[in-house]
């Protein structure tokens, strides 16, 4: 191997070990040198070395003292040399932590655990959601990607930020999107509803490119970009408008004492929706048993998908069929348990 080619390996190796090294050589050299120097007072070559590091860090125990002129000499370069040398290393130690930190809050730190949820897209949805997780799961990791930030968000320690953007294969990895658990992508209120969407969609598609089976939730605005954020791969759908529409037109129909859109927020903080796929038609006779043996699980049964129909609240002697979804409520697990 050429010299050349020494360098170029040795300016790769992070400037704090390259330090490290250098002390650790030097001051053993030292050491060796007193050793040889003065063996009477130095009888072994670790004996020299521990006093070079006491000398050079200025500690002084006053264990081992060279006697000799020459010794003494070298106790002074190494007061010179070995000292600033560690003092160097010890402020190149202080520096590369602070700006590790920095570079965290200011999210330019790749992420490099396993098993946690991607958000992408920082807002008032987000926010309030983390501090749903933050409640409820507390041993979720979570990740967050946003190039509006410019630093992660007070706050929120917690969790892992990651500045830049989404629908760039480098950010994601960063994310290390590729372990993740679930991915959020909610849609950008500040744009305009189909560039916000589109964004969406772009997004989701970089996700699936670097990720293959990791469950997609996206936040739709407009009905006719819901085939495509399909098609780019997202496996849950939300439409907010859809859904405020529908809220909206409950609260204005019903009468002042009625309040559907608190009925529909204590709800969902208290039980959570659960589909199961029935493999046994044959399982229950009709609808009524099914309801009876699921309420003693302490779950509902309110309602049943066939062939991407919603049938909710049917008769009591609806008959089940092959491929046939329920719907349960259900409650939500205990913090720390664990949610498939």
């Amino acid at each position: 191997m050429t010299i050349s080619s020494l360098k170029q390996v040795y300016f790769k190796i992070p400037k704090i070990i390259r330090l490290l090294c250098a002390v650790l050589v030097l001051l053993t050299i030292f050491g060796a040198c007193i050793h040889y120097i003065e063996p009477n007072q130095f009888k072994t070559i670790f004996d020299g070395v521990w006093w070079a590091f006491v000398t050079g860090a200025t500690v002084g125990y006053g264990d081992f003292v060279p006697l000799s002129t020459t010794g003494r000499l070298l106790g002074i370069a190494i007061i010179l040399s070995g000292g600033g040398l560690l003092a160097y290393y010890v402020s190149t130690l202080s520096a590369t932590a602070i700006d590790r930190q920095t570079n965290k809050t200011h999210g330019h730190i790749s992420f490099r655990g396993t098993g946690h949820i991607v958000f992408i897209g920082w807002n008032e949805r987000t926010r309030q959601l983390i501090d749903m997780i933050t409640v409820k799961n507390p041993p979720f990791k979570i990740v967050l990607i946003d190039q509006t930030l410019m630093e992660r968000p007070k706050n929120y320690p917690h969790i892992h930020f990651i500045q830049g953007n989404p629908t760039m294969d480098t950010t994601l990895e960063k994310a290390h999107i590729s372990a993740a658990r679930r991915v959020l992508v909610t849609a950008n209120t500040s744009e305009s509803e189909s560039h916000a969407d589109n964004m969406t969609i772009l997004t989701t598609l970089a996700v699936r490119g670097n990720h293959r089976d990791v469950p997609i939730v996206v936040e739709i605005l407009t009905d006719n970009h819901i085939e495509n954020a399909t098609r780019a791969g997202a496996n849950t759908i939300i439409r907010p408008n859809d859904f405020l529409s529908t809220l909206l037109y409950h609260e204005l129909i019903h009468t002042p004492k009625t309040t559907p859109f608190e009925n529909i927020l204590q709800l969902l903080n208290h039980q959570h929706f659960e589909q199961i796929s029935l493999s046994d038609p044959e399982q229950y006779s009709d609808f009524r048993e099914a309801a009876k043996a699921y309420l003693n699980q302490d779950r509902i049964l309110f309602g049943v998908i066939r062939d991407n129909q919603w049938i909710i609240h049917p008769k009591h002697s609806f008959a089940f069929k092959q491929h046939d979804i329920l719907l349960l409520l259900t409650h939500w697990p205990k913090p720390n348990q664990p949610i498939y």
